[in-house]
This record gives structure tokens, sequence and C-alpha cells, in this order.
């Protein structure tokens, strides 16, 4: 119960972070995706269905005050959580290169595919335009949000992870 409380708040944190404090910082009207770097780091750390229960709340937030369609973004981090958490298997704490790595490509796969569902389909061709203004920008400073935002969640999923053992050996 605990730990559905913690993520609920993790998610409302980051939704208000990326909408007030980031939108102050935006550099170029660019700010970083927040939803993708909770998304993927739980769902790298938990597995693929937590990662897709998360990625679907957080799409769903960003679906009710952003979206254009009930359910596009949650559909898409949905995707990017499950994806993520193919990787939970080969995931240790201490290595920091698979988390930048999964949250980079998670990023730019995001990119990419509300590029192609939002823009080209409407008959929009300037995707060099587009990742070079839009994408990229995007995804460098999610990597430098990343870097500081990613330590905050390993602890609090292995402090987590550390209480529910120790209550798990209390019933044995």
């Amino acid at each position: 119960m605990l730990r559905k409380v913690i993520i609920f708040l993790f998610i409302l944190i980051s939704f208000i972070l990326q909408c007030s404090v980031f939108g102050s910082l935006a550099f170029a009207g660019i700010i970083p995706n927040l939803m993708v770097i909770l998304t993927s780091s739980f769902g790298f750390m938990r597995g693929e269905k937590e990662g897709l229960v998360i990625g679907f709340f957080c799409g769903l937030l960003t679906d009710i005050f952003f979206g254009n369609f009930l359910g596009f973004y949650a559909l898409v981090l949905m995707y990017i959580g499950y994806l993520n958490g193919k990787f939970s298997r080969i995931f240790y704490p201490e290595d920091l290169k698979l988390p930048i790595a999964l949250i980079v490509v998670s990023d730019l796969s995001y990119g990419v595919i509300c590029y192609v569902l939002l823009f080209l389909l409407r008959r929009r061709f300037e995707f060099i335009y587009y990742f070079s203004h839009i994408i990229l920008p995007e995804m460098l400073y999610t990597i430098v949000v990343t870097i500081f935002l990613y330590p905050l969640i390993l602890k609090v999923n292995e402090k987590l992870e550390a209480r529910e053992k120790r209550r798990a050996q209390k019933f044995v």
C-alpha cells in the first residue's frame, strides 16, 4: 500500500514539476520529459507490469491536461514502460549506463512516435526541423535532469524494497 501511495506522489510531483518549475526553466520552449523518466525508471527497476501501469497513469495525466485525444499519451507511455520493463532482468542498481541509455532511447522513441502520429499523418513533413528543434533538445535536457532525478528514484525504490523484504520475513 505504501508503494502505491509513494508512486502516486512521484507521478503527481513529477507532473507538477514538469508543468510549473521546468516550464519556467524552459530553454527555447523545451522542457524535460519527467513522465518518460519516471515511467522508464520504474519500468526497468520493477518490471513490465509496473512500468505499464505507471506509464498509463503518467500518460493519462498528460492526456487530461494537454492531450487532444484521451488515451494517446497513456498508450505511448504504457508501451515505453512495458518495453523498459523487459530490461529489469539485466538491471543493476549500481550501473548508471543502462538507465540513462534506456531513458534516452525512450525519450527519442516518444518524440518520434508523437511526430509520426500527430504531425506526419497530417502531412507535416518537416522531420529534420522537428528532430533538431524539438526531439533532440528535449532529449538532451531530459538526460541532464535524469542525472539528478534518477538517483532519487533509485534510493526510494531501494528503501521500499528493503521495507517489503522486512515485512515479508515477519510472516515467514
